[in-house]
């Protein structure tokens, strides 16, 4: 309860602190109920917004015995694969993992010498391949939920090969743990976990560097620079893709690499307002046109270009060209890249661009014709992304609150839950 009036108090909404500290609304409300309580991570940035020092914070999330107590659970915790395990349990196991096989990954070469000569060189490439593997289960399941065990397998695997010195080349092992590492921070990117997240992809960059994989580590900082992107830190993303640009620049000429980094520049100088630097990105990301032959992998690399017209268009959202921006958003729904039910994520957040515009321009029926198609898909798909792009838009609808199927369709957003 004490929680609960201090945020109140300081003017935000569950959603907002939540958003803010990079954690779930759910899970700010069992935190005021009393169910559980704050992991140290969140602490500082509690502090911070709450205007607290640590210890005034602890007193309020640990009050004296007696004084307002904790109420019991009303439910049960949800279940990730496991009985009696809860998500905060699957959560602690999956950080610990990552914390541990990046540790290995880092002390490996040097701790075990030998380790490139006395060991089977094919195992490595069998690491690979099962990333490989997971990155397609990854892209094809509607809920990102049921990929998160396999996940963790494989970086039980991965750190049980690391332990035992017997995982081939230390080189093509720190590649393959940077790529497992990569999908580990989208899996958790997905389910709005922004500080699990930006720990996975600086593990994939650490062990991307040691491997000397300059695209595979230019394409962790890039997922890096959407971890600060999704929290309105449009500077720090700058920074960061730029460093993902010099990386880039030493990688591979005929991937497409440095060319999604420019397509994310993009994005970031458009949440600056910059218009000038966001078409001059734009332009950069256009001549993967002129790449031949494959230009991705499919899995941590997977740019081509296709997606550019909706991303130009989002780009125009952002810097309120909203006429440009429904040309663009138009024209790629139309495309075959985004038939119905080819892309969840990307079909739901050119949705959303629409549903956007139409809330810009006071227009009732498009807001709510797109935004319910767009709510349709996050509730069969459990994306976390395109949930979080429904509740951007949540705020810009309430501006025309009076219109009863504006009035639906945002406390429709206000209850949809993402599924883990």
């Amino acid at each position: 309860m004490r929680l609960s009036e201090r945020r109140k108090a300081m003017g935000y909404s569950q959603e907002k602190f939540a958003h803010a500290l990079g954690v779930d609304r759910t899970t700010v409300g069992r935190w005021e109920r009393g169910e559980t309580t704050p992991e140290g991570v969140h602490r500082p940035r509690m502090a911070q917004l709450l205007r607290l020092d640590i210890t005034e914070l602890g007193a309020m999330l640990n009050p004296s015995p007696g004084q307002h107590p904790v109420q019991p659970p009303t439910s049960p915790p949800s279940l990730v694969h496991g009985p009696g395990e809860s998500d905060e349990m699957i959560r602690r196991k999956f950080l610990r993992l990552l914390t541990m096989t990046g540790a290995l990954t880092a002390l490996g070469p040097e701790a075990a010498g030998d380790m490139a000569e006395a060991a089977d060189r094919g195992s490595a490439d069998d690491y690979r391949r099962m990333n490989e593997h997971l990155w397609h289960v990854y892209q094809l399941a509607r809920s990102k939920r049921s990929v998160h065990g396999i996940v963790q397998d494989q970086l039980d695997a991965l750190a049980d090969a690391l332990k035992a010195g017997t995982a081939g080349r230390a080189g093509a092992l720190c590649e393959a743990a940077g790529d497992l590492f990569q999908l580990s921070g989208e899996l958790a990117f997905d389910s709005n976990r922004y500080t699990d997240a930006a720990v996975a992809y600086t593990m994939a960059a650490s062990a991307s560097d040691k491997a000397h994989a300059f695209d595979l580590w230019a394409c962790a900082l890039v997922r890096h620079a959407y971890v600060d992107m999704s929290e309105r830190h449009f500077a720090e993303a700058v920074e960061t893709l730029d460093a993902a640009r010099a990386v880039a620049s030493r990688g591979d000429p005929a991937l497409s690499t440095r060319y999604w980094v420019a397509s994310v520049r993009a994005e970031a100088h458009a949440g600056l307002g910059d218009l000038s630097a966001c078409q001059r990105a734009l332009d950069e990301a256009q001549k993967v046109t002129d790449l031949h032959g494959p230009v991705h992998n499919g899995g941590w690399l997977r740019f081509d270009g296709s997606r550019l017209p909706e991303e130009r268009g989002a780009r125009f959202v952002q810097l309120g060209r909203l006429d440009l921006a429904e040309e663009a958003l138009k024209s790629a729904l139309g495309s075959a890249a985004l038939a119905q039910g080819a892309s969840y994520r990307r079909r739901g957040s050119v949705l959303v661009d629409l549903a956007l515009i139409g809330a810009k321009r006071h227009d009732a029926e498009q807001a709510v014709t797109h935004g319910r198609a767009a709510l349709k898909l996050a509730r069969q798909s459990g994306s976390g992304y395109v949930a979080r792009r429904l509740r951007t838009l949540r705020d810009d609808l309430r501006s025309d609150g009076r219109d009863r199927r504006v009035a639906e369709l945002v406390a429709d957003i206000g209850d949809l839950h993402v599924v883990r």
